[in-house]
């Protein structure tokens, strides 16, 4: 093995993660591979689809979620009550899922449909939803996406965003945090730094590319497609690369209120929706997804009793209570969200509008641990149907909640015939 070859590999672990090459027997050595045109598209905005997911991480009460009749004529049960204003903005579903158990360790699928470890043989691994939309469309905004959640939880930090190499996307954790990202520009000191890391790495890719050209033409056929493989890391890293060197010197949007305060994630909610809204007016990005998770604690709206303890409720009535408080509560944020997304103006139509926004859980019912007959609610970007639709839920007739999620990656323009488990699409 070559030191020099050793070394930028090296260089690359610092600046982009772990990228380990595959064993290459036919050589024993080690290169990365090749680089992606550079698209000059930074993103015009006005009329472009995007893409929010809201995911809670205990579920819903479904007797109190779901209708009993299907189409437009639907009943407002106690938990859709909150939505009664924007009724005719969203569509509401039932019967759809990944077909998975697990309970709370099989939550992390909800917007992937891939146990973490049963995709390890995948070309997308467990990739969700979002990052495989942000892939293909991200490059056009400053950020691909905004994950933003908790490190807090029943298994410790938000699990709603896994790439396709099967990393989970660390959230962030706050409306200060998330004011900074979208308006604070860096001092100029680390302006300046970054320009230099920004070099460096691309030097290293640079050279790397170098000990490629050679080393392809010296490999045997099985080890050409493990490097294959390691090629699209590389071109990932320079996809970053890329996309931090176009926007380094690109201003950002003017702050419209002074810098919040993180409270705690019950009530920083609201803040936490509305940045996201500016975040999508704004055109800083196009895909946002925010976890509802450990952090959302039931004293902050009165209730000294721990979530996950309530959400094995037993059936007690008391409980259940407790549990519809808390659900109504972030069911009335989501509203207020929908509401202001369609008070913003994006062209000739609303924001909501040009945004699929997807809420839901990864979990059906968290008291028996199960995770089918998701609770799936999508509104905006074309889904505004004033409908609630009804799946087959078993049998050869089943529609796998993937089959949805390709339906929304083809309308935002995503040109591709598969996703997670999917068998075709849904509306």
């Amino acid at each position: 093995m070559k030191p020099s070859i050793d070394r930028r590999r090296f260089l690359l672990q610092s600046v982009a993660g772990s990228l380990a090459l595959p064993g290459l027997p036919s050589l024993m050595a080690d290169s990365p591979g090749n680089t992606t045109p550079i698209v000059e598209s930074f993103g015009a905005g006005v009329g472009a689809r995007r893409f929010v997911a809201i995911g809670n991480l205990l579920g819903f009460q479904l007797k109190h979620f779901f209708p009993e009749t299907t189409g437009k004529e639907f009943e407002e049960t106690e938990l859709l009550k909150p939505l009664a204003a924007n009724r005719d903005q969203l569509t509401v579903y039932r019967g759809l899922d990944h077909g998975l158990r697990g309970g709370h360790f099989a939550v992390h699928t909800f917007l992937s449909g891939l146990l973490h470890h049963e995709s390890k043989n995948r070309t997308d691994g467990n990739v969700t939803l979002d990052q495989f939309l942000a892939d293909e469309v991200g490059d056009q905004t400053r950020f691909p996406s905004l994950t933003v959640g908790s490190e807090g939880g029943i298994h410790g930090g938000c699990q709603l965003s896994w790439t396709k190499s099967g990393v989970r996307v660390p959230p962030i954790t706050g409306p200060a945090e998330l004011f900074d990202r979208l308006f604070v520009a860096d001092p100029q000191q680390r302006q300046a730094q970054k320009v230099k890391e920004n070099s460096l790495q691309a030097s290293i890719l640079d050279s790397i590319h170098e000990e490629a050209r050679s080393l392809s033409k010296r490999v045997n056929q099985e080890d050409r497609a493990k490097l294959d493989e390691y090629f699209s890391s590389i071109r990932d890293v320079e996809k970053r690369l890329e996309l931090r060197q176009r926007w380094s010197h690109q201003p950002k949007p003017e702050a419209p209120f002074e810098k919040p305060a993180d409270k705690n994630t019950v009530e920083d909610l609201p803040m936490l929706y509305e940045l996201i809204a500016l975040a999508l007016q704004t055109d800083s990005t196009r895909i946002a997804t925010l976890e509802i998770g450990g952090s959302f604690l039931p004293q902050h709206l009165g209730i000294d009793k721990s979530y996950h303890g309530l959400s094995h409720h037993g059936n007690d009535d008391e409980t259940v209570a407790h549990l519809l408080t808390l659900e109504k509560y972030q069911i009335e944020q989501f509203g207020k969200f929908l509401t202001r997304l369609s008070n913003i103006q994006d062209g000739e139509q609303s924001l909501l509008d040009s945004t699929a926004v997807l809420f839901g859980s990864g979990m059906g019912n968290a008291n028996s641990h199960t995770n089918s007959d998701l609770p799936i609610v999508l509104a905006g970007g074309g889904y505004a149907t004033g409908e609630f639709k009804q799946a087959p839920s078993n049998g050869p007739n089943k529609v796998p909640l993937c089959n949805l999620f390709l339906d929304i990656a083809q309308r935002m323009g995503v040109e591709k015939d598969s996703f997670g488990t999917s068998t075709g699409t849904f509306s």
